[in-house]
């Protein structure tokens, strides 16, 4: 019953998208356009095609593909607070972001080919969280212990955000605005043109995050267990730095870093469900992280055509859940 009310609020919210807006648009044209019907201005028919559905779209595979990724990251590392920030993912992205904006001065070239504005930064992101994905795959062959992988993901980081620091500060003042806008966080940044590929490459880790569910409830139950069913704890922490690396390294490639989804929407769906289980939990956090981005998308339009970032509105949601947890902790204790 409760998975079939949150997908019935998943849905109402994917077509609310598609009808509510910052520019007004009667019901009836929406309907008219999305049936393929003629006859609508071109500017109308393009809100609606061209920036409403990949929006809904967007929120949609994005908010589901953080939420589990922090649900990956919180069970394997059994640590509460861990989310696709954590790693230091986020902050690969960021530095690559910084790098196009503040270095380059916006554009990426490579042999005869040459790439500016939005494309130059979507690079940039990938490229730098492929980076430090790469450098914690290298890592985890070395570090046997998951305490030590997640502290050095923190330190990678921390490392990555002084070098955005130092860039900042070398920067023009036009650089330095437009790298802050990104780091605010939209999912406005996916056309319907880019959309196959976006996702693709978010229901390919959904994908391999739904194959670790077994992994994940045997290590639950300790490591030391797992390993006496013979489960190959290596392999189902690259399995996993794969997918969360994946997930992480898209969506903020073309989102930006979107905040909060990855580390409180896990614990909502624990709440909602009452159960560890991941057969339960990681089809309620896919559900759940769509339906608390889209609910964020929805709170961040303003009327006369003004969007929020998306990061000024998920701390409203994610923020009191994380203190309750924190709350819930200092009380077993």
């Amino acid at each position: 019953m409760k998975f079939f009310v949150i997908s019935a609020c998943v849905a109402a919210l994917f077509v609310l998208t598609l009808f509510v807006g910052s520019v007004p648009i009667p019901a009836r044209d929406v309907l008219h356009i999305l049936s393929g019907g003629d006859g609508v201005a071109d500017a109308v028919r393009f809100i609606v095609l061209g920036s409403r559905l990949p929006l809904a779209l967007t929120s949609l595979l994005a908010g589901a593909g953080l939420a589990v990724s922090g649900l990956m990251l919180q069970s394997a590392f059994r640590n509460p607070l861990a989310g696709p920030s954590i790693l230091g993912i986020n902050s690969g992205a960021s530095l690559g972001v910084a790098v196009v904006m503040l270095l380059l001065g916006g554009s990426v070239s490579a042999g005869a080919f040459s790439w500016g504005g939005y494309v130059a930064v979507m690079i940039g992101a990938f490229f730098g969280s492929l980076a430090i994905m790469g450098l914690l795959l290298l890592l985890s062959a070395w570090l046997k212990n998951d305490l030590m992988l997640l502290i050095t993901g923190i330190m990678i980081g921390y490392l990555a955000s002084s070098v955005i620091m130092l860039l900042n500060f070398a920067a023009t003042a036009e650089g330095v605005q437009g790298y802050v806008m990104w780091g605010m966080g939209n999912f406005n940044g996916v056309s319907m043109a880019q959309m196959p590929v976006f996702s693709f490459m978010t229901l390919a880790g959904i994908f391999m995050a739904i194959l670790l569910i077994k992994p994940l409830n045997i290590i639950l139950l300790g490591t030391s267990y797992a390993r006496n069913l013979g489960v190959d704890m290596k392999s189902v922490r690259n399995r996993l730095l794969l997918a969360t690396g994946l997930l992480t390294s898209v969506i903020t490639a073309y989102c930006g870093p979107v905040a909060f989804i990855g580390l409180a929407v896990p614990h909502i769906a624990r709440l909602v469900f009452r159960t560890d289980d991941h057969r339960v939990l990681m089809p309620a956090t896919l559900l759940i992280g769509s339906l608390v981005a889209m609910s964020c998308n929805l709170i961040s339009l303003l009327p006369g055509g003004g969007i929020l970032p998306v990061n000024a509105v998920t701390p409203v949601i994610g923020a009191p859940v994380i203190l309750y947890v924190i709350l819930k902790e200092r009380r077993r204790r």
